[in-house]
Order: structure tokens, then C-alpha cells, then sequence
């Protein structure tokens, strides 16, 4: 019974994490869409080097204190996992540039159900039909807080941004997953800016703009993003893709509330509706994921 008492809080952990990953990315989010839309103007690519270059630079000072947090063991899924979220990173910041948060949000968050679909084939989970229908739920609140009740888009280059981004976020959520078994989240993450780094630079050669204030902001943005991917890495060495899909529909909630409160983006009745409807199916699937970590492996 105590391997299963411990993987049963490992399980609640991660979903505490998975909450608290939300809260920062979607922090970080509304910190983008200011910062490439304020005076300042920081462009989508010096978005992503100062993303990646505090988050670097916040890795090394970690190690230094803890020399035994650096362990990097699979380097090729490593690298995979920065030169994917190199991508995902700089065509979000693109997207957050030209549409409201709330609706790259909601694009982008296709990304768990995206993941979920490529762990079929590269993970071999096989999450059940419930569990697909407490994910379909969970987003269809996420489409009513963020879409209002409306499914109608645009086509333009911020929806295309962030349909890609999602797209390769789906592919480094499963990389992420595959290497939890071999490399602590610490050595992920580090790897993550540092070959992410080289895949955005080529975008940030315009003028760079001053000011303490938009750096400052710039700061915390990076210091958002590296906490929520932090809980995000460490939610996965407990919790299938298929269950963190579900809890990662949370993420634009706390997006669209945090935009409301620091961007003034409208939040209606309908999207009030929405955050219960999410909050149901995150419950959902989190009941089955504990029912079919109860039962015993063949």
C-alpha cells in the first residue's frame, strides 16, 4: 500500500502544480500582450530572448547552490524539447502581438487535447472514452470564457501563430513526458532556453527599446514563464498527458481573468459560465485518473 499512498500524493502534487502553472503562464501571457503593445513595444523575438535569457541565467544560479540539479541524461530529447519550445515561445509572443490575449489563449490551448492525441502513437496511452468526453468538456468552458459563446475566428497571421505554437507545444508536452523517466525538471528546463536561444535571436534584431518599467515587466514576464514551466515539467513525471491535459484547461481561466483585471479585456456572462463548465470537466477526468491509477498494472 505505500508505493500507492506515494503515488497517490505524487498525483495530487502534480495537479497542484498543473494549477499554479496556469496562474503563471497566464501571468506571463497578459505580460506579453502588454509588453508588444505598449509604448515600449518589445517585438515578439526580444519577448522570447528575454524569456529564454532569465530563465538561463536563473537555471545556472540554481546549480550553482545545487550542483546535483544538473543531471542531463537523454541530450537528444533535450535539445528536441529547446528547439520545440523555441518555436512554441516565439510564435506565441508573435500571436499575443496582433490578437487580444484572450483569444491567442484560446488557440493555443488546444495544445493539451493536441498532446493527448499524439500520446497515442508516441507514448502508447490509451486514455479512455471518458476521459476524452471530461476533456472535451473542460474546453468547451475554455471556449466559452475565451470565445464568449463563439466559435467564430479569424484567419489571420496572430490565429496562424498561435495555431502552430500549439501545435508545437503539443509535440514537446510528449517529449517532456517521455524524458521524465531519465531527467529532473530543473535539467529540462535549462536545456529548454538554452537550445530554445539560437532558434529565436534570428528574431530579435531590431532596436532593442529602453526604459527601467517595460524591463522590469519584461523580467517578471521571464520569471513567470520559468515557473510555470517548472510546475509543468514536475506535473508530468506524475500525471498522464491525457490527465494534464485536462488540468492544463485551467491555464487560459486564469489567463482571461488575469486579462480582464490588468488589460481591461471584457469577461461576459457566458465566459462566467464557461469557468464552471471547465472546473467540472478538470474534475471529471481528474476522478478517472484516480480510478485508473487504483487499479493494478497486468
Amino acid at each position: 500500500m505505500a508505493p500507492l499512498a506515494a503515488a497517490r500524493r505524487a498525483r495530487a502534487l502534480g495537479r497542484l502544480q498543473l494549477v499554479g502553472c496556469g496562474v503563471f503562464f497566464g501571468l506571463m501571457a497578459v505580460l506579453g500582450r502588454m509588453l508588444a503593445t505598449g509604448p515600449a513595444r518589445f517585438t515578439p523575438g526580444q519577448l522570447s530572448v528575454v524569456r529564454f535569457g532569465v530563465g538561463a541565467a536563473v537555471s545556472l544560479a540554481v546549480f550553482a547552490v545545487r550542483p546535483s540539479l544538473y543531471q542531463p541524461r537523454n541530450v537528444r530529447l533535450l535539445v528536441t524539447r529547446g528547439l520545440s519550445g523555441g518555436l512554441v515561445v516565439v510564435l506565441y509572443f508573435a500571436a499575443l502581438a496582433r490578437i487580444p490575449a484572450g483569444e491567442a489563449g484560446m488557440i493555443y490551448n488546444l495544445f493539451p487535447a493536441i498532446a493527448t492525441f499524439l500520446a497515442l502513437g508516441l507514448l502508447g496511452e490509451r486514455p479512455g472514452l471518458r476521459l476524452w468526453l471530461a476533456i472535451g468538456i473542460a474546453t468547451l468552458g475554455v471556449v466559452l470564457v475565451l470565445g464568449n459563446g463563439s466559435l467564430r475566428l479569424g484567419l489571420g497571421w496572430g490565429e496562424g501563430a498561435a495555431l502552430l505554437a500549439a501545435v508545437f507545444a503539443a509535440v514537446s508536452a510528449n517529449v517532456i513526458r517521455a524524458m521524465r523517466g531519465t531527467d529532473n525538471a530543473p535539467t529540462i528546463f535549462f536545456f529548454f532556453c538554452l537550445a530554445g536561444l539560437p532558434v529565436v535571436l534570428p528574431f530579435a534584431l531590431d532596436p532593442w527599446p529602453g526604459g527601467l518599467v517595460p524591463w522590469a515587466l519584461a523580467v517578471l514576464m521571464a520569471l513567470s514563464a520559468f515557473a510555470a514551466q517548472v510546475l509543468m515539467t514536475e506535473a508530468y513525471g506524475a500525471l498522464s498527458v491525457g490527465e494534464a491535459a485536462s488540468w492544463l484547461q485551467l491555464t487560459p481561466i486564469a489567463q482571461v481573468l488575469l486579462a480582464a483585471l490588468l488589460l481591461g479585456e471584457p469577461l461576459t456572462a457566458v465566459g462566467v459560465v464557461g469557468i464552471g463548465v471547465s472546473v467540472a470537466g478538470v474534475a471529471w477526468a481528474t476522478r478517472l485518473g484516480q480510478r485508473a491509477a487504483a487499479v493494478p498494472p497486468p
